[in-house]
């Protein structure tokens, strides 16, 4: 009789584990992938849905019509400043040595996410040193990278990014010269990566810093004058008029990862995010709401730190706008709380999670967004500045009322402004004073240039 029972339970048990649908490791929550993609030279105004109308971005915009668009995203002025900063979660001030490096000290998201069990991948503009174990060293298990080892052109001067590409990947140099266009073998190598990640089981983190839509702006795939006009490739800026096509190249491998995902099955277990390094390269001139707004990269105007932000993570994130204040270094604390990784308290960084925000809860709104900027690295050619929704400070002592003034042409008089406005003033002030004493305290034995 107690073996009928016996059996009876454990028949009885097992059918209720079938019909639930669980295993019996159903209790373990499931990792989220994480797919981080960095556009390069992409600013705000550039976006449909923020209320451009220079460019179409329909997979962008979708992105947004499933999740959550951000208003006020502020990066660095440039590329390098604006990865160290959102790859450590720490200012500029605290961790920037030099333009093109990645102090080796450094912790990024990469080495938390491959220490809590994910792979790991970085496939697009490196920029970030020269070892060969670079990518590694930074967290990277895997890597399709261009402008790593070598430089951004080659022998004859001609920029290898686009047009006949030169790439490493996995530690191996490939000279491309068979019609093949950059952006697309790197995002087909961060596509590969991702459905190998999925067969074999395992959570994966895709950092994707895209080589569009940096200059030279020259003909895409899509461009009528694709291989048959190579002369943009041998200077700098390339032609402006190209920018609309590689806006759409941009746009176009977003769609595909998105694509992708769902594909596989795993976009509602997967957070994707969409954003800039900087704001868009001059000469773009763009409209958004009816206004130009000319590129400014290199500039700490809105021009030169706005950029897109957008996040989409189905059956987590809820269409939605968010007015709240993102800095760059946030990104670091918010993929971790997002993935369950604790960061540990040694790394002190400065970023705060607005995972809460993705979720539809309030969380912990900033008050204030810190830049320092110094492409050489050097204190005394630094532009720092603290600033809120409203007001923008710099340690020069100039003072904005930016949605007045967005291009910062007419400072406020301090001392006759009203007492409201003042308390804004000494807020911003006290952060630049507390940020001004921690020059580069993350890196171990460095002192100032």
């Amino acid at each position: 009789m107690y073996d009928l029972i016996k059996n009876y339970l454990l028949t009885s048990l097992f059918a209720l584990t079938v019909l639930s649908g669980c295993a019996p490791n159903s209790n373990e929550k499931k990792k989220p992938n994480v797919i981080f993609i960095l556009a390069d030279d992409l600013g705000y105004e550039t976006i449909g849905v923020n209320g451009g109308e220079s460019y179409e971005t329909p997979e962008i915009d979708q992105m947004a019509n499933e999740g959550m668009r951000f208003e006020h995203c502020y990066a660095q002025p440039l590329c390098t400043p604006s990865r160290v900063k959102l790859m450590t979660g720490i200012y500029n001030v605290r961790n920037y040595v030099s333009f093109g490096l990645l102090h080796t000290s450094q912790t990024s998201f990469g080495h938390l996410f491959r220490k809590n069990g994910y792979r790991t991948c970085v496939a697009g503009k490196w920029q970030l040193g020269k070892k060969p174990d670079g990518p590694y060293n930074a967290g990277f298990d895997h890597h399709c990278l261009w402008q790593f080892q070598e430089g951004r052109t080659d022998s004859t001067g001609r920029d290898t990014r686009y047009a006949k590409p030169v790439l490493e990947i996995d530690g191996e140099l490939t000279n491309f010269s068979n019609g093949e266009y950059g952006p697309e073998i790197v995002s087909d190598y961060g596509i590969d990566f991702i459905e190998k990640s999925h067969k074999e089981g395992k959570p994966f983190l895709l950092y994707y810093p895209m080589m569009l839509t940096h200059c030279p702006f020259t003909a895409t795939p899509s461009s009528p004058e694709w291989e048959t006009d190579d002369t943009t490739a041998y200077t700098y800026k390339g032609k402006a008029s190209y920018f609309d096509d590689m806006v759409s190249e941009t746009d176009r491998i977003v769609g595909k990862i998105n694509s992708k995902l769902k594909e596989l099955g795993i976009e509602d277990n997967t957070l994707v995010i969409f954003t800039g390094d900087n704001g868009t390269d001059q000469p773009i001139v763009s409209i958004m709401n009816g206004k130009q707004v000319a590129g400014g990269k290199w500039l700490s105007t809105d021009a030169g730190t706005r950029v897109p932000l957008i996040v989409k993570w189905p059956n987590v994130i809820s269409k939605s706008e968010c007015n709240d204040l993102i800095d760059f270094c946030d990104f670091f604390p918010t993929i971790c709380e997002a993935a369950s990784i604790p960061v540990p308290d040694s790394l002190d960084i400065d970023g705060r999670s607005f995972y809460p925000q993705l979720k539809g809860e309030k969380g912990q709104a900033r008050k204030w967004v810190y830049n320092w900027f110094s492409r050489s690295g050097e204190s005394r050619k630094a532009r720092v500045f603290a600033r809120n929704h409203r007001y923008k400070l710099y340690t020069t002592g100039e003072f904005y009322e930016i949605p007045k003034d967005r291009e910062e042409k007419h400072a406020l008089n301090i001392d006759t402004v009203n007492k409201a406005i003042r308390g804004e003033y000494e807020m911003l002030k006290e952060v630049l004073d507390y940020y001004e004493g921690r020059r580069l305290d993350k890196i171990p034995g460095s002192s100032e240039k």
